[in-house]
């Protein structure tokens, strides 16, 4: 049973600034998720816990990623540049899913996302196509899911070989690549000539 300690100790996690967590926790993840010897899951965890999950799997041994991106936010005083989760309340965590009691015991976890109580695997190349795409360095924000749309591949840029569908937003073409099973979506600013329709 965790203490009043423990439990304040992951408060203090969660608040932790970006900064600071991509010091220790590493934000983006250095290593691409195709080195992984297992499977990719969806860890649901609770509302502003993403940072404190995945640096407890971290610590545990396992390869998690959690994408963020920055946004700015008007305070009273100033503006503010913060990061936040793609995903919010999902890190996603390699591991075997017969031996997931570590996962579900680690702070801040609810459950692994799944068909009933079976845990169900992330699209491999889903997860290497939002892992380069954070790679890219080009503009990346969260996006609606989208049930229509022109599947492409992007032929040329940093994101040459990754697919996805496109849209048009506000005069700018973007590349929407999205996780099927949490039915989300993120996006990243792309020139037209990079992309062409798959088929």
């Amino acid at each position: 049973m965790s203490s009043i300690a423990d439990y304040a100790n992951l408060e203090q996690l969660a608040n932790r600034p970006p900064s600071t967590y991509g010091e220790v926790a590493g934000g983006l993840g250095s290593v691409s998720p195709l080195t992984s010897p297992h499977q990719w899951f969806a860890v649901r965890v609770r509302s502003n816990f993403e940072r404190v999950a995945a640096i407890h799997l971290r610590e545990r041994g396992y390869q998690e990623f959690l994408p963020t991106y920055t946004t700015r936010r008007n305070w009273s005083d100033r503006v503010k540049t913060v990061e936040k989760p793609l995903f919010p309340g999902y890190v996603f965590c390699s591991f075997d899913p017969y031996q997931r009691l570590p996962i579900l015991t680690t702070p801040g976890v609810l459950h692994v996302v799944g068909i009933g109580k079976e845990p169900a695997a992330i699209n491999q190349a889903e997860i290497e196509a939002v892992w380069r795409t954070l790679q890219s360095g080009l503009p990346v924000r969260p996006w609606p899911s989208l049930q229509i749309g022109e599947r492409v591949i992007v032929e040329q840029g940093p994101l040459a070989g990754v697919i996805g569908s496109v849209a048009e937003f506000k005069g700018t073409w973007r590349l929407v690549v999205t996780i099927s099973l949490l039915q989300r979506s993120v996006s990243a600013e792309i020139e037209r000539h990079w992309i062409r329709p798959l088929g």
